[in-house]
């Protein structure tokens, strides 16, 4: 997932996303297609997510455990997908393997706080960019380096929820995976929609 707040947002920058689907921005955070490793501080990014995390959960009510902590941690340190097993895996050492009962109930968790998101179609894990604020999500996948992107745009999502309406159908969570490229991986000037 990509981890840019608004105050590290450049709005003159070549891509953000509210240009990308006309996405509304978030009044807290911001994601960007654009992760210049010069400039990104990763350390900084994980601190903010999981002091945010904890903020969340004591508002809430909710503990937060070391191993709950662990496990999101372990879901910023990429920005990309990650999977229960790799957690799994991640988590354990020579001498303590984690169960997978006890990794999948700190994912039940996390998502239920609304903290990661699920991607269906990969069976993996993302950290949530706004986790404050209750929203559907879109997001974009890039087939080519696995990063992420979350959006939500309330427009696109009210639009899905009034089209599944008018079809009978009632609609419990949205969770839109777009695949494509992202800018470091589609060649300039090349049509995306053409691979």
């Amino acid at each position: 997932m990509l981890c840019y707040y608004i105050s590290d947002i450049n709005p003159a920058g070549p891509a953000n996303a509210s240009v990308i689907l006309g996405a509304k921005r978030m009044s807290t955070t911001q994601t960007m297609s654009t992760l210049d490793p010069l400039t990104h501080d990763h350390d900084q990014c994980i601190a903010r997510a999981l002091d945010e995390a904890e903020r969340l959960c004591a508002q809430r009510g909710v503990r937060l455990t070391p191993l709950r902590r662990r496990v999101l941690e372990e879901i910023w340190q990429h920005h990309e997908v990650v999977k229960a097993y790799d957690l799994i895996h991640r988590l354990s050492t020579e001498d303590h393997t984690v169960k997978p009962p006890t990794v999948y109930r700190a994912l039940e968790f996390l998502l239920e706080q609304g903290l990661i998101h699920r991607i269906e179609s990969l069976n993996g894990y993302i950290g949530c960019s706004h986790p404050a604020l209750a929203h559907q999500c879109q997001l974009l996948i890039c087939r080519g380096c696995g990063q992420v992107e979350e959006l939500d745009d309330p427009t696109l999502s009210a639009a899905l929820q009034r089209e599944a309406e008018s079809h009978g159908f009632r609609v419990d969570q949205q969770i839109v995976e777009v695949r494509g490229l992202c800018p470091h991986c589609a060649p300039a000037g090349a049509d995306v929609s053409a691979r």
